[in-house]
């Protein structure tokens, strides 16, 4: 089996009303969309994250321009090879948006690989430890001229009724914003829901350690992102200032990325995310060295079907640190957000029931992708 064709399909749609969070307005949801063609007839999907407020058209160019000539004629199998391949090529680019898009063409290449043995992904990678997730919403990003923390009191009643166990919440507006607004969310549902929340980097590390100290009472799960990225020392100051998990990595790129954070233990639990942080193959060395150093993985997942499908096949395959009779989980990141493709990408292929989301056992990432909703909002 030979690559006969590698197409990037950068989409985009306006969004109907924009919203906000800590690092500005989102006026679109956008993805790149990595397709696969083989001489065999298998073709194989992948995606290649925008965070919010990234063009798709980066991701784009460095499939186009890069990695398709390299890819042409190879087989799929050296999936590994591959990577390595399309990592030292684009090393000088620093990581970042270059291991961005050589994620999305990772997760093509498994789902080649998946649908060339009928297999779903997580049996080709190590097994499942679990045949379900745990869902965790997320929403809480905030629209102009609406009331909060009202709107935000109603949508986590939403998330509650329709059965999720667990939900993130957006801060980052304001360190005595952020307290009064995290109150307001508990005392509105009460102790038994999870609830995590997200500064998105907003922060230095004296501003996020009051606001870890004046939530505590309030039971949160995780605190995720409340410093940049850059700052990994900052992290280990505001580390086990209380009983909450940080957490951070999102926008760290590759083993090579994480080694620092885990070897210095700088977080309770890391995200990385598969369509941003190196795809199927370099995360699972990340969760191997997690796992090593002894840290928590939750992935971060926040892309169209296509990233939510391959994220549920990597999640099956992670083994909770350390294994035992009652482990702690991990959970999947399910947004909730206004996403006018996300759903139909995947002819809706995956869904909640009764508080959990299944892992496929269809071959490949697990899922049927629309290719009509691809032409219809493709822009490159």
């Amino acid at each position: 089996m030979k690559i006969i064709n590698v197409i990037p399909h950068a989409i985009s749609v306006p969004l109907e009303t924009p919203f906000y969070f800590a690092q500005g307005w989102v006026h679109n949801r956008s993805s790149m969309i990595i397709e696969i063609v083989t001489d065999e007839g298998v073709v194989g999907f992948g995606e290649a994250l925008c965070h919010g407020l990234q063009s798709p058209h980066i991701a784009a160019a460095f499939v186009e321009h890069t990695f398709k000539p390299m890819l042409i004629g190879r087989s799929p199998f050296d999936v590994e090879v591959l990577w390595e391949e399309m990592y030292n090529v684009t090393r000088p680019y620093g990581g970042g948006a270059a291991v961005n898009a050589i994620s999305g063409v990772d997760i093509a290449l498994w789902d080649v690989i998946g649908k060339a043995l009928d297999k779903p992904i997580h049996q080709l990678i190590g097994g499942a430890f679990r045949k379900e997730v745990t869902p965790y919403a997320t929403g809480f990003y905030r629209i102009a001229d609406a009331k909060y923390p009202e709107v935000s009191i109603e949508e986590a009643h939403r998330y509650v009724d329709s059965g999720f166990e667990a939900f993130k919440l957006k801060i980052g507006f304001g360190v005595e914003e952020d307290i009064a607004f995290i109150r307001s969310i508990r005392e509105a549902v009460g102790n038994d829901v999870k609830i995590m929340a997200d500064a998105n980097g907003a922060y230095n590390a004296a501003a996020a350690r009051r606001i870890i100290k004046e939530t505590e009472e309030y039971n949160l799960y995780f605190l995720e992102e409340l410093l940049p990225p850059e700052d990994i020392v900052g992290y280990k100051e505001i580390k086990n200032l209380s009983k909450t998990y940080i957490a951070a990595g999102e926008q760290l790129f590759g083993k090579l990325g994480y080694r620092p954070w885990l070897e210095q233990r700088a977080l309770d639990v890391i995200q990385p995310d598969l369509c941003s942080s190196g795809g199927i193959t370099e995360c699972k060395k990340i969760a191997a060295m997690a796992q090593a150093n002894g840290t928590m993985m939750i992935p971060h997942v926040w892309g169209s079907g296509i990233g939510i499908a391959a994220s549920l096949q990597f999640i099956a395959s992670l083994p909770s640190s350390p294994l035992s009779l009652n482990p702690i989980e991990p959970m999947l990141e399910f947004d909730q957000s206004d996403h006018p493709f996300r759903k139909d990408l995947i002819c809706d292929g995956i869904k909640m029931v009764n508080g959990k989301v299944q892992i496929s056992t269809k071959p490949g990432i697990g899922v049927d992708v629309n290719v009509d909703i691809i032409k219809q909002y493709k822009i490159n």
